[in-house]
């Protein structure tokens, strides 16, 4: 049995209520349920897809016409249809990326096999999309296609595009000019495990990106080491081969690999949402050590998605994982609330009646503040305002990282946020580089602050075998200024 320290015991009885604390009650409110109430969705995934500051929400369901929701100020209307994006075919992945480095997000779609292409290039022109698969050469006729992420392997200011499949190898596609071409074979990333999840980060803090795969079926999972532009799996050194399943076991897997700075140390830490008992693996400058028991997370179960966010503004990430839906069982979601080192379960009933059980995506969807969350599942996808009272949801900030010519191909990029002046660390997050279920995100991160007061902002982009850092000093902390910081 771990021994419980007495910050991990006060914490938990804060969050239980039993002794005073600063947190305020979370209170996530459902909008737009009518709007909101379709079934059998997979995917969801953000973007500013208008330029006009707020997150548009793509939706990808299963054979009936797929959703972008228009963003107003909070407000959601659906625009797949004249936006050119309502495919009917049963979809099962998609990412936001600039593509062609014009300065707003495409879109890449992963189909179901069967009626063409799985893989779907949309270029954004002002809002409208257009399919440029030739313009690409993106052909893929076939495949199971769970993770794409958009990230700038080589370092070279373009977006390659990495996607991992069920059924065969993994792929990585070179953007040279806007043409892709697929070079995993002789980066060392044809990995032809089953794989679901992949994230991004320099893990290591050597200069370039690493990336977690998550794979199923009784298979490892993989920890590709980036060593300039070749790919070696260390998983099994660094200790992230199983994510804290049963290994070998065919009825477990990962489906989603999270990195984070889970304990606020400034170091990225990885959760791993399994078939399985669910993983915590903190990083100790010797590696990750799995801290899913002490921490209060493991609770085995059937789990496809991981997602964290300060939804209260306290300082520290909490964390929501989805249970799967299968066989005509409903496997538990959790929303855990962190306090003390310890994470507890507060899971609303409005949440957990939703079903959910691919997309988890937080991002401040109406402009105040907070994280709300959207969801996706074989119930209806739905959408939650995170109602925080004015004086703790002003308590935050958005960074929205880009390159030195103002595009956003920096995903992997590390957001650290101290108190002005001084190298008190408040809080640490990741520009999206493959956060959601088989789904990436191009917006702002949100940061939650303890308190506020006047805040440095220090980006770290990884390139070729360096760490460029830049800092932004003495920033106003409001809860709705989004800064963007420029990183060459």
């Amino acid at each position: 049995m771990p021994v419980v320290t007495f910050r991990q015991l006060i914490g938990s009885l804060v969050v239980l209520g039993l002794v005073g604390s600063s947190q305020p009650a979370v209170h996530l409110e459902a909008i737009q349920p009518q709007t909101f109430a379709a079934p059998n969705s997979f995917v969801n995934a953000l973007a500013d897809v208008d330029g006009d500051g707020d997150a548009e929400l793509f939706v990808g369901f299963n054979g009936t016409p797929n959703r972008l929701y228009r963003n107003d100020e909070g407000t959601f209307v659906d625009m797949a249809v004249i936006s050119g994006v309502a495919r009917a075919r049963p979809t099962r992945a998609a990412a936001f990326g600039d593509w062609d480095a014009d300065g707003d997000a495409d879109l890449l779609v992963g189909f179901a096999p069967g009626g063409g292409p799985v893989l779907q290039l949309y270029r954004n022109d002002g809002g409208r999309f257009t399919d440029v698969n030739a313009l690409a050469g993106l052909v893929v006729d076939s495949g199971a296609v769970r993770q794409p992420v958009w990230v700038d392997m080589d370092s070279d200011g373009d977006l390659d595009l990495f996607v991992a499949f069920r059924d065969r190898a993994n792929a990585l596609f070179r953007n040279d000019g806007g043409r892709l071409r697929d070079v995993a074979a002789e980066v060392g990333l044809a990995d032809t495990r089953r794989s679901v999840g992949a994230v991004w980060a320099d893990l290591d803090a050597d200069g370039d990106l690493d990336v977690i795969v998550g794979n199923m079926d009784g298979d490892a999972n993989a920890v590709f080491r980036n060593d300039e532009g070749r790919f070696t799996d260390v998983a099994e050194a660094w200790g992230l081969a199983w994510g804290g399943r049963t290994p070998r076991d065919p009825a477990n897997g990962t489906v989603r690999p999270c990195v984070a700075d889970v304990n606020g140390d400034g170091r990225l830490d990885v959760v791993t949402a399994n078939y399985g008992t669910p993983g915590l693996f903190l990083a100790d400058g010797n590696g990750w050590r799995n801290a899913a028991a002490e921490w209060g997370v493991a609770a085995d179960g059937r789990y496809d998605s991981c997602a964290l966010a300060d939804l209260d503004h306290d300082g520290a990430l909490d964390l929501f994982v989805n249970g799967t839906v299968t066989q005509g069982r409903n496997w538990p979601d959790y929303l855990y609330r962190q306090a003390g080192g310890r994470f507890a379960n507060i899971t609303p009933a409005g949440v957990a009646a939703v079903a959910a059980d691919h997309g988890v995506q937080w991002q401040d969807l109406d402009g105040d503040g907070t994280a709300d969350l959207a969801l996706t599942g074989q119930g209806p996808h739905a959408v939650f305002a995170n109602r925080l009272p004015d004086s703790v949801a002003s308590r935050s900030l958005r960074v929205r990282v880009v390159d030195g010519r103002g595009r956003a191909t920096r995903p992997g990029a590390e957001v650290r946020v101290f108190a002005a002046g001084g190298s008190r660390l408040l809080a640490t997050a990741l520009v999206d580089a493959g956060s959601g279920y088989d789904a990436q995100s191009d917006t702002p991160v949100h940061i939650g602050l303890a308190r506020r007061g006047r805040v440095d902002v220090e980006v770290t982009w990884p390139a070729n075998g360096t760490r460029r850092v830049t800092r932004v000093r003495n920033v106003a902390v409001n809860g709705r200024r989004v800064l963007t910081v420029r990183v060459p």
